[in-house]
């Protein structure tokens, strides 16, 4: 059984930074692309961004291209979320996720099946 394990949420000002963590169990974490997603009060979970298991290979939904980083350690069976320039419209719960086995990437929540118990994310304006 994975388990992920996320961190580093919490309450920032409009324009600050926040990094988030997500820590897997296993012996397996280099096989999968791993993902971050959201959800917001009354909206459905959303994609944020995903990276491939080597790394490679990226994938960033357009409202945060160019702030957010997604990053990881295969060594440290670790995945991070580097939020730079948080907006109020970032608020939401985020959840790390593990993709599919093989090289390449999803960003369709059905093809991840396991997820994170969530971390708050409040961007006060």
């Amino acid at each position: 059984q994975v388990q992920l394990v996320e961190s580093g949420g919490g309450l920032v000002q409009a324009g600050g930074s926040l990094r988030l963590s997500c820590a897997a169990s296993g012996r397996t974490f280099s096989w999968y692309a791993m993902g971050w997603f959201r959800q917001a009060p009354g909206k459905e979970r959303n994609v944020v961004t995903v990276i491939s298991r080597s790394g490679d290979i990226t994938y960033y939904a357009d409202s945060v291209k160019g702030r957010f980083t997604i990053s990881r350690d295969n060594a440290k069976n670790t995945v991070y979320l580097q939020m730079n320039s948080l907006k109020p419209e970032d608020t939401a719960v985020y959840y790390c996720a593990r993709g599919p086995s093989g090289a390449g990437i999803s960003w369709l929540s059905r093809d991840y099946n396991y997820w994170g118990q969530g971390t708050q994310v409040t961007v006060s304006s």
